[in-house]
């Protein structure tokens, strides 16, 4: 069998993280970064008190409590999907005015225990919104469209997503 090719991280500047350094299984851990994400002029998501998952090849991606989410926007979506670490995800539309962003967040409400602190946290993809700002920085959504990391200049890539990465 053939074995997957990983490719060389990129060099680390210096405020950076290599994603090739964040551990696999992944991990959630609670970060103090700025996150916000507006789009039609609404403030969806404002807070200081996010978690981050890290999972090697991949950018960070934020859950957000939902007290600092503009709830009355979202909806739950009768989509569901399956982490090996995390457990048993939810999805949600977003709804600001005539727009409906399908299945554009994703809440683990039973996560597994190694995943507690983000139970009932929201995170959203990065692409369907106007402004999606980590500590004031427009992220770079993660390519390949099914996985939910945010990248900004505080990140080191490559990053899993692109072509040829199936099985980093």
């Amino acid at each position: 069998m053939r074995q997957p090719h990983h490719p060389q991280p990129a060099p680390v500047k210096p405020g950076q993280e290599s994603v090739w350094d964040y551990p696999r299984p992944a991990i959630a851990e609670p970060t103090s970064r700025h996150i916000r994400i507006v789009h039609r002029g609404v403030v969806l998501a404002d807070t200081r008190s996010a978690w981050r998952t890290l999972e090697t090849s991949h950018p960070p991606t934020y859950y957000i409590p939902p007290s600092d989410i503009a709830m009355a926007h979202l909806r739950p979506n009768p989509s569901r999907s399956l982490c090996e670490w995390k457990g048993q995800a939810a999805y949600w539309d977003v709804v600001i005015g005539d727009e409906c962003l399908v299945g554009a967040g994703w809440s683990y409400p039973s996560p597994t225990r190694a995943f507690a602190g983000i139970a009932g946290h929201i995170a959203f993809y990065a692409a369907p919104f106007e402004k999606v700002l980590v500590d004031a920085e427009q992220v770079t959504p993660q390519p390949g469209g099914f996985y939910g990391g945010w990248i900004t200049s505080h990140e080191a890539g490559p990053f899993k997503g692109i072509p040829g990465s199936r099985f980093w």
